[in-house]
């Protein structure tokens, strides 16, 4: 696909799938996702509309060396968790995590509601993700597609 006119990003498949091993993936499992940049062939930049269920989080908090972020929350209330500490976020607010500051960032739903947030990220290849919090390394493959390990680079 190279092109797709208008579209309902809500007809879309969600998906809860995670790249994360065990034990890590358990905890990512009330976050879904509708790969909207996808569905539009976008190949530089990926697009989502994630939802965060209730005691649910966006992912384990995490900080990229090539990679941008940009998340919008459209609906609900949500904790942003990073290096300087929790702040809560609400629907119109956004946050940005320029790659290679360190700044490493969840988001985490208290509240009783959904959240959704629209996630904006670039695909730029040879990225890496750091895990402060948890025993885990994220490094792009050629594919572009991340392999985690262990910190010490042992598998899971």
């Amino acid at each position: 696909m190279t092109e797709t006119s208008g579209f309902d990003p809500l007809a879309l498949p969600e998906s809860n799938a995670t790249g994360y091993p065990e034990p890590f993936r358990a905890e990512n499992m009330l976050r879904w996702s509708r790969r909207l940049g996808n569905h539009a062939g976008l190949t530089n930049f990926g697009v989502n509309l994630t939802r965060i269920a209730p005691g649910g989080q966006s992912s384990a908090r995490h900080a990229h060396t090539k990679q941008d972020e940009f998340i919008w929350v459209l609906e609900g209330e949500v904790v942003l968790e990073t290096n300087a500490g929790p702040e809560t976020l609400r629907a119109g607010m956004c946050a940005g995590f320029p790659c290679g500051t360190g700044n490493a960032h969840r988001f985490v739903n208290r509240s009783a509601s959904d959240v959704v947030l629209l996630v904006v990220g670039d695909r730029t290849p040879g990225d890496e993700g750091h895990y402060p919090d948890i025993d885990l390394h994220a490094s792009m493959g050629p594919d572009g597609k991340f392999r985690f390990t262990r910190k010490d680079g042992a598998e899971y």
